[in-house]
């Protein structure tokens, strides 16, 4: 049995079908509930973009462990120039690494190496979606006829990402199961509010629900 933990901003760590996932991982972040040194596993670690709160501590956490790192063509690159394992894709078609199937999507943002991305992880327990940073964009709708999302990380700070308002009309393109916001409340800049995200998505009247994570607090897949 699976599960989802949120690590606070962006960062999660995630076991699905017995390999235990980190995305983000920016451990350092001040929401986080956990150190570096608390980490004594990984298996994969995606990077959806190059900011240094969503790259964080890949490099620490895969040295560590022997974990993959999983990113945009760039940043595989990167992280094999430091000495690292690493799987370079594109936007496009499934991987599959160490028994996940790995999606790459787009991501209205910016990157400081190669484009940024969002990330379906596709396993037997659950198909989740980490959206990364982004701005609003109808494509999602696509992949998840293709895939459709369990669980979906939802990014609703404002300024950098999307909004509560953005993001509920996000969401209703796709319609996971379950959203989770994300990257809000870590800086005053990210002015999103959870609550405001959860009115958003209910009226629209669609089937997902809204599950608002603590950083540490964890969910069963």
């Amino acid at each position: 049995m699976g599960y989802i933990r949120f690590l606070g901003h962006s960062a999660f760590e995630i076991e699905l079908d017995g390999k235990r996932i980190y995305v983000d991982p920016w451990i350092h972040n001040p929401q986080s509930p956990i150190t570096l040194e608390d980490i004594d596993r990984a298996d994969i670690v995606v990077i959806t973009h190059y900011h240094g709160d969503h790259v964080g501590d890949a490099v620490d956490i895969a040295k560590k462990t022997g974990a993959t790192t999983v990113g945009i063509y760039e940043i595989a690159s990167e992280m094999e120039s430091k000495g690292l394992e690493a799987v370079g894709m594109n936007i496009g078609g499934p991987a599959v690494v160490k028994g996940i199937k790995i999606v790459l999507t787009p991501a209205v943002h910016s990157s400081e190496k190669g484009s940024p991305t969002g990330v379906i992880l596709i396993g037997k327990e659950a198909t989740i979606y980490h959206a990364g940073d982004t701005g609003l964009f109808y494509d999602i709708a696509l992949y998840a006829q293709l895939y459709p999302i369990d669980y979906a990380f939802v990014p609703i700070g404002g300024h950098f990402t999307m909004d509560p308002v953005q993001a509920g009309l996000f969401v209703s393109l796709f319609k996971p199961r379950f959203a989770i916001p994300m990257h809000f409340g870590t800086f005053p800049v990210l002015y999103g509010k959870a609550e405001e995200f959860a009115q958003e998505v209910s009226k629209r009247n669609i089937p997902t629900k809204v599950i608002v994570l603590k950083p540490g607090e964890r969910i069963t897949v």
